[in-house]
């Protein structure tokens, strides 16, 4: 078997991501060896590979589900965003360069084809299938020129195409339709059927209108995945997430002790790897929320600075709303707080950026003695130690070097008091620490909690991915998958019109 699929989408969000792994989780269990595969990827989380690559945290994640390491291959274009029009660009795992949207689209784009291809052939000679997230809507006729990712990787490579709708924010059938309808004759060719995400209800019901798009497109739907909470992999496209909520959809358990724990974590602009507080909302009793505000600081027991791909722009936010304030006086009173890459930086007490954002000195928040200087080189490590007695394991993505002047040592970082600061992301996936943690952080803010003594963060993501390989195997024609991703689209598949505009 060398077979490849194209899992695209009908919008940005449709669940390309979740779809994706789920077809890897479920072809896995199969005994097929599989791999996953995006071109390029827009996303604030990364990962780093054990060579030493930078990818998307998506795309590691979809590894795990094919029960496979990660490798540069599997994103050979990463781009980082750093504002509204300007992305770093992360080829093969390494940083070369800045780039606007404009001068990315303009040619730079196009001239990463023939990596892309290359990476994309070295898997699939490599593995039984490889399954291809697109990104967006193939449908962007603004950007078909220069596309690397969707229809460009498809005809280059001849992949079929599964083309992913959500029906939960409605207007899907319409979505379908037209995204194949803007596409050219030469794509048409590929878009072999749809896949149904988030449904709600009876199944009987949608049915007709399944039968009409059938009708319409003469191509089949290859399956229904009813609407389930919380099965969102890590955080991919998209600048911002949703204020005054957790980034999740998971419910809350109760706790272990007498008292929940409450953490806040600031949800500073270009903020990057807030997946590390996934394991605190995975613990029982740990409730996560985002926040704002300096009045939501007030009855959280820990309060989060997460990484950002903008530490000057984000200190300054954290000044202009008070938070920066109100960061400092927690500090003082011994009130927890956990400063993660960049807000490890922003707690210290001074930045020179002549990298990021070209300001030069900036004055930090001072609450940790550490002076950060940013680097051209990015560090890119998987490190392992020790802390509060327990094994530690992480990764650092990072263009600021910090200098420790004082406090104690902590996973490369420091603490001082109740206020701890480290460039680890990742960290608090180790089990035992993560425990040790929150235990300290209880003590501190005067709580009964009692950690879960057996919530082992690697077996939730273990079943999470399970889920979605079920989801597939119950609620997908896997037999027509199955021809699908071996023998290619189907032939004769018929035109739409108009296809795309000249």
């Amino acid at each position: 078997m060398n077979g490849g699929l194209l899992v695209a989408g009908t919008t940005s969000d449709a669940g390309k991501s979740v779809v994706t792994a789920g077809i890897c989780r479920w072809l896995v269990r199969q005994g097929v060896k599989v791999a996953p595969f995006k071109a390029q990827n827009m996303s604030l989380n990364s990962f780093v590979t054990r060579e030493g690559a930078e990818i998307g945290r998506a795309q590691a994640m979809q590894a795990q589900a094919c029960r496979i390491e990660p490798t540069a291959l599997m994103n050979p274009v990463l781009l980082k965003p750093g504002g509204e029009q300007s992305s770093q660009v992360v080829l093969l795992g390494k940083p070369v360069g800045e780039l606007s949207a404009r001068g990315y689209h303009g040619g730079r784009q196009q001239r990463l084809l023939g990596t892309v291809l290359d990476c994309l052939a070295e898997l699939r000679g490599t593995y039984d299938a490889v399954i291809c997230e697109g990104a967006g809507s193939p449908a962007e006729i603004n950007l078909r020129r220069t596309d690397i990712v969707n229809m460009g990787i498809a005809r280059n490579a001849r992949l079929p195409v599964l083309v992913v709708g959500d029906i939960d924010r409605g207007g899907v059938f319409a979505s379908f339709f037209g995204t194949v309808a803007l596409l050219s004759r030469e794509d048409q060719e590929l878009v072999a059927g749809f896949l149904v995400n988030k449904f709600r209800g009876d199944v009987s019901l949608l049915e007709p209108g399944l039968d009409m798009l059938h009708g319409l497109t003469g191509r089949h739907t290859y399956g229904v995945l009813p609407f389930r909470h919380g099965l969102g992999i890590d955080e991919e496209d998209g600048l911002r997430v949703s204020l005054r909520g957790t980034v999740r959809e998971s419910t809350v358990t109760p706790p272990v002790g007498e008292d929940v724990l409450r953490v806040a974590v600031c949800a500073i602009p270009l903020m990057s790897n807030f997946t590390d507080v996934d394991a605190l909302a995975a613990e029982p009793g740990v409730v996560v929320r985002f926040v704002d505000r300096p009045e939501e600081l007030a009855d959280a027991d820990l309060v989060v600075v997460p990484g950002t791909r903008g530490t000057v722009r984000a200190l300054e936010w954290l000044r202009e709303r008070g938070l920066a304030d109100a960061l400092v006086r927690r500090a003082a009173e011994q009130r927890p707080v956990l400063g993660i890459c960049g807000g490890f930086q922003i707690l210290g007490e001074h930045i020179e950026d002549e990298v990021e954002s070209r300001r030069g000195h900036v004055d930090g928040l001072g609450v940790l003695p550490v002076r950060v200087r940013f680097a051209r080189e990015k560090t890119l490590t998987r490190p392992a130690g020790e802390a509060l007695g327990e094994r530690v394991e992480g990764y650092e993505i990072h263009h600021g070097v910090a200098e420790v002047t004082g406090g104690d040592p902590f996973l490369d970082g420091c603490r001082v008091g109740q206020t701890w600061g480290t460039h680890w992301h990742g960290s608090l996936e180790s089990d035992g620490f993560r425990r040790a943690f929150l235990r300290e952080v209880a003590a501190a803010a005067g709580r009964r909690f009692v950690p879960a003594p057996d919530t082992s963060f690697a077996a939730l993501r273990e079943e999470q991915l399970d889920r979605l390989g079920d989801l597939i195997e119950q609620h997908a024609d896997t037999d027509a998958l199955w021809r699908l991703i071996e023998s290619g689209a189907p032939q004769g598949l018929p035109f739409i019109p108009p296809g795309a505009p000249a």
